[in-house]
């Protein structure tokens, strides 16, 4: 057939909204031949040009119409189905990938497989090799219309996605990193590079299309190579190995990759250009140097206008936040104008980002949600669609032979280089091969890389779905073997006893004390003052001020002793300087040493049990909740709150020494530090319920009871009838309150007393009648060892199982007291 005419092209409008033609002898581009027939079409449409009116026919012109769904429909009881309209299907589409995302990260978490797992495959879950085998369903859910919309909000999404991890990456880490990890860096790219290119050589004659060409073997070899600093971090942040001696050995490491990718990504871009003409190449440099140019000289000075004009302590303007996010499609659609990747342009905007607070920190937690879990689902769902499964099967395994030996010998090849310069600079062998791993670990970044090289050519769609299977499979299976092999709190699991109870006396004791912010100090310092540091029971205090990293990646250490600049957003100068002033007229027998750590919260307890294991601390001194509750909104306190007492519980979890929590109930002036030598808690009562917590709880208050300004009662709990008890436990505590008598017996400052109850509440009501005004701290064992008669009927009144049921019933507003309450838990030896 020669023509294909309508003579009546309104009515066929009418019924048809949008009508599209293309070339009769429009080629099949060779790298859609192995498409699945819903992407070939996809393709054709757009090449095409939608007609109007005025638009003429032609011999060699043929008409593809398809009718276009409205953007909402009237309803289900009208008799329309709901995913004939537009904004219906994106919303179904939406929620059916979190959905699905959601399941199969519940089914992978036992297996220790990262988010981006279970995204990419949720993502292929919806395309034609899983749900789109089904042409009924996929002409409802995902029809060629809403597979356009959910390619463009996928890239917006990717777009925005680099943004917020560029915004967190500080390149000034690099001025830091030493040898060990440039070098591993520097190996671990141009190793793998030079193994695939001779894999390549080896199979050349099996090696078809554009994969043959040095381009493509390009492509394959720099994915394999090069390590990309966001994903890396996002999958440790996930793993909570950011803190771990590994994880700041890979992150550091990636830094490195990442600028040498950068480079090897622009150079390929050229390359590619200049293929067609060398002014191409020529222009295409022009356009990256006065778009780099103009980020770094104009953007970022109007950043930092805007942190100047941001008050301290405060939230950068919403008005500024929302420019700034329009910034970022703006440059994009420069980046996509000038030739670059769009990509580039988010990545470059991130990047000159001013990183902390106020304005990194505020970009992030602004925009992190809304980009990961709404917009991101797009992207992978985009991701999904282009693989095929079965036309991978159809394309024979002698095609797909080269590139997977390719990417398999690039992985391998990486991992050993890696290993091996860990080896070379002294790492261990078990750290070493989870260095090695780590850099194996890949995210979005590459397979959205596969995705712009599948539209480009240089992969057909077997090819394209070979390698995001091989990436996914690499990713999962390095993340199972890095849980497995490595674990950065076996370290803790130490069979020496580092206790109060068991620390001799006269010796120098070691104190770990954890602050979150200034109103921790004053607390804090008090309870060291009542501990009674002398010349001859000297103190060796190690403070460690917590800091939420947010709006950076990269975690920070600063050790005050050094000559080190710290980030200008970290405010520790009134708590350093209300440590020093504590510390300088205790000089002789106050040893102290300051810390900063900036990371996140669920690392922080790995920071502190470092440092305690590297000093040999006693004891952990940690607060419990430094805030007024009923100065925060409700948001607020589950932030703080909640975000402290998981560090607590953590702690709990994996300390290397004892650890005591304390519940500061004075709100002290937070910096009036002057008054220090006179503040001190004078009167303290022991709650001895028996058990190793009640046993480490006594040992420290008779440090206390050697003050002689301080009054101390210790009141011992015993079960009636002796219902319950263990006699090797009740051994112990005879064993430890008889020492702490005959110590203190002629000390008129100290009381001891027993009470006998049958059951909880007679426990309660003990200590309810020794409550009065005069008392100013409460110490009380955890849990170890307690006679659950006891606490019969408690376990239920309980809300914070740190403190234990006792500890958590003085610290709660419904007792009453004002005084405030020290919780000690003894170490348990796991080694």
């Amino acid at each position: 057939m020669d023509e294909i005419g309508f003579r009546n092209l309104k009515a066929w409008k009418s019924l048809f909204v949008m009508v599209r033609f293309v070339q009769l002898f429009h080629p099949l581009p060779d790298h859609a031949r192995w498409r699945h027939a819903e992407q070939y079409s996809r393709d054709l449409l757009q090449t095409t040009e939608e007609v109007d009116e005025s638009s003429s026919t032609t011999p060699h012109h043929v008409f593809i119409c398809r009718r276009t769904h409205p953007g909402h429909c009237l309803g289900i009881f009208h008799g329309e189905n709901p995913l004939n309209c537009s904004f219906n299907i994106i919303l179904f589409d939406l929620v059916l990938m979190i959905l699905i995302t959601t399941v199969l990260r519940l089914l992978l978490k036992p297996l220790k497989q990262p988010r981006i797992v279970s995204e990419i495959i949720a993502g292929i879950f919806v395309g034609p090799s899983v749900l789109g085998q089904s042409k009924k369903l996929t002409e409802q859910v995902l029809p060629d219309n809403a597979q356009f919309v959910v390619a463009n909000l996928g890239a917006i999404g990717f777009a925005y996605f680099l943004f917020v991890t560029s915004v967190e990456t500080d390149f000034s880490v690099l001025r830091k990193v030493g040898k060990k990890h440039v070098y591993s860096a520097v190996i671990g790219v141009f190793f793998p590079i030079t193994t695939v290119c001779i894999v390549a050589y080896c199979f050349k004659s099996s090696i078809h299309g554009n994969l043959a060409k040095p381009v493509g073997i390009g492509s394959v070899a720099s994915s394999v190579s090069v390590t990309v600093f966001p994903v890396i971090y996002l999958i440790l942040k996930e793993l909570r190995l950011l803190s771990s001696e590994v994880g700041r050995m890979a992150m550091a490491t990636a830094m490195v990759s990442d600028v040498m990718g950068i480079i090897l990504v622009f150079a390929f871009v050229a390359v590619k250009h200049g293929q067609h003409s060398a002014a191409d190449a020529l222009w295409f440099m022009v356009s990256v140097i006065v778009l780099m140019a103009f980020a770094i000289i104009v953007i970022r000075s109007v950043l930092l206008w805007v942190v100047d004009k941001t008050p301290e302590g405060k939230p950068v303007d919403r008005s500024y936040v929302v420019l700034i996010l329009l910034g970022v499609l703006v440059m994009t659609f420069f980046s996509d104008m000038f030739g670059l990747l769009f990509l580039h342009a988010s990545l470059l905007l991130g990047i000159v980002m001013p990183d902390g607070p106020p304005l990194g920190a505020t970009m992030v937690q602004r925009s992190r949600t809304v980009v990961m879990e709404l917009l991101m689902p797009f992207t992978f769902a985009i991701l999904g669609l282009n693989v095929d499964v079965f036309a991978m099967a159809n394309y024979g395994w002698s095609n797909l032979e080269p590139l997977f030996a390719m990417v398999i010998a690039g992985y391998l090849s990486k991992l050993i280089a890696i290993s091996a310069v860990a080896l070379f600079f002294g790492v261990p062998f078990k750290e070493s091969f989870t260095l090695g791993l780590m850099m194996n670990l890949r995210g979005l970044y590459e397979v959205t890389i596969f995705l712009k090289w599948l539209d480009e050519g240089i992969l057909e769609t077997p090819t394209y779905t070979l390698m995001l299977l091989l990436t996914t499979l690499m990713t999962g299976t390095c993340s199972a073997l890095i849980c497995f092999i490595y674990d950065p709190t076996k370290q803790y699991m130490t069979n020496k006893r580092r206790t109060i109870q068991h620390t001799p006396p006269g010796t120098e004791l070691s104190i770990l004390v954890g602050i979150h912010d200034e109103e921790c100090v004053a607390g804090l310092v008090n309870l060291l003052e009542t501990s009674h540091p002398t010349t001859t029971s000297p103190f060796a205090v190690f403070a460690i001020h917590l800091f939420e990293l947010v709006g950076r990646a990269f975690p920070v250490f600063i050790d005050h002793d050094k000559p080190e600049r710290p980030p200008k957003y970290i405010n520790y100068k009134k708590i350093h300087n209300a440590l020093k002033l504590y510390q300088k007229p205790r000089s002789e027998y106050v040893k102290l040493r300051s810390y900063t750590v900036a990371t996140v919260k669920r690392t922080m307890h790995q920071d502190i049990c470092d440092l305690a294991l590297t000093y040999k601390a006693t004891l952990i001194l940690l607060p419990f909740c430094s805030k007024r509750l009923d100065n925060l909104a409700g948001s607020e306190i589950v932030r703080h709150v909640y975000g402290k007492q998981s560090i607590n519980s953590r702690v709990l979890a994996n300390s290397p020494c004892s650890i005591g929590i304390f519940v500061d109930k004075g709100y002290h002036n937070p910096i009036a530090m002057q008054y220090y030598h006179q503040l001190f808690f004078r009167r303290c009562v022991v709650l001895f319920l028996g058990g190793a917590d009640s046993r480490e709880a006594l040992a420290y208050a008779d440090r206390m009871a050697s003050n002689p300004e301080v009054s101390l009662t210790a009141i011992r709990f015993l079960s009636y009838n002796n219902i319950g008890d263990n006699e090797m436990e009740t051994k112990l505590d005879d064993g430890v309150v008889t020492w702490f008598w005959v110590k203190n017996e002629g000390n008129s400052r100290v009381a001891y007393r027993e009470v006998v109850v049958r059951n909880g509440e007679e426990t309660l009501a003990a200590i309810q009648a020794l409550d009065n005004d005069t008392n100013e701290l409460w110490i009380v064992g955890r849990k170890q060892g307690i006679n659950q008669v006891l606490l019969e009927g408690l376990s239920k009144l309980s809300e914070n199982p740190e403190l234990g049921v006792i500890g958590d019933y003085v610290a709660s507003t419904d007792f009453g007291s004002t005084a405030s309450v020290l919780v000690v838990h003894q170490q348990i030896m796991r080694g």
